[in-house]
């Protein structure tokens, strides 16, 4: 049903005899433009990937001076 739908309302808005705007280049143009883009956005990404690798994992000291202690281990001996 959605399906006939769209196909009605693309194939009322070709008859309509209008007149497509012309492009300013060709369109592999705008194909390699967008994947130039999408490629070197993928570079930065990829570049970023190592950061969490950069340190080791160091265990949290108990500071008693600290504002907001980990009150979480509060009941283990019991």
């Amino acid at each position: 049903m959605l399906f006939q739908q769209i196909a009605t309302s693309i194939a009322a808005q070709t008859e309509g005899g209008h007149e497509r705007a012309p492009l300013w280049a060709e369109p592999w143009v705008f194909f390699v433009a967008m994947f130039t883009i999408l490629l070197v956005l993928m570079f930065v990404t990829l570049s970023y990937s190592n950061l969490g690798k950069r340190n080791e994992i160091a265990e949290e000291h108990s500071d008693p001076h600290r504002q907001h202690p980990n009150k979480h281990t509060h009941r283990q001996g019991h």
